[in-house]
């Protein structure tokens, strides 16, 4: 069965206010499985970008001021979406922007009886919350230490791990995806070259300061500490 995960971001929180596409990310999975298919792109929202949502996505309208318009990218996203089932965080926000898009051109809107809304599932699952995509990633163990902002093709990945979790399908899917699998999914993402580069690449949340403190910890356990062998940054000890 195929199925898409999709973000997107925006200006901000209304297209009836004016606010407007900025980024769509998708990947495709059959069976749960992500098959390395990826849809991604930036869209020149042709109006400001907000400093509040600049410092959520980090898109500026700089960056984004060279990028096509949503009327340009249009049929290449319906292409890929196709008619199968949509997986999204939150849906009415990303399908309500993305409605909005496509019946200013004239296009057909997606039908809401299509999308799988993770979050109502969350909902269901876990009452007492939170439900929010970084909280359900911590739940369930899945690491998200390079969201330190948001951005639709890295919230896509870490949703698909999470969508599997939320189904209860996360062993099903560990004995289908062999290392084969693995690293063909992962050499059809490189070839493919669909994703485009952020402006600035997402950060790791451990910090300079965190790995040295780690470092002075390590070394304060003597010369002879096992963990000096695995210390990728550790410099060459010279003979004696």
């Amino acid at each position: 069965m195929r199925e898409i995960i999709l973000d997107t971001e925006t200006t901000g929180l209304d297209p009836r206010k004016g606010d407007k596409l900025i980024e769509i990310g998708c990947i495709e999975l059959y069976n749960r499985i992500p098959t390395g298919r990826e849809y991604h792109c930036f869209i020149n929202p042709e109006r400001e970008v907000p400093a509040e949502a600049e410092a959520v996505h980090g898109l500026s309208s700089v960056f984004l001021q060279d990028k096509p318009v949503f009327s340009k990218i249009a049929d290449a996203f319906l292409e890929f979406v196709g008619e199968d089932p949509l997986v999204i965080h939150n849906a009415a926000f990303d399908v309500g922007f993305l409605n909005w898009e496509l019946e200013l051109l004239g296009k057909g809107a997606l039908s809401m009886s299509r999308v799988v809304d993770t979050l109502a599932l969350a909902r269901r699952k876990h009452p007492a919350g939170p439900n929010t995509l970084d909280a359900l990633c911590k739940r369930y163990g899945i690491d998200n230490s390079k969201r330190t902002k948001h951005g639709a093709l890295i919230d896509c990945l870490l949703l698909a791990e999470v969508y599997v979790e939320l189904l209860g399908e996360r062993q099903a899917a560990l004995s289908l995806q062999t290392q084969a699998a693995v690293a063909h999914a992962s050499a059809a993402r490189r070839a493919s070259g669909t994703a485009q580069k952020r402006p600035m690449p997402l950060q790791p949340r451990l910090s300079d300061q965190d790995r040295a403190c780690h470092r002075t910890f390590i070394e304060e356990m003597g010369a002879k500490a096992i963990w000096l062998k695995y210390w990728i940054e550790a410099p060459e000890k010279e003979d004696a």
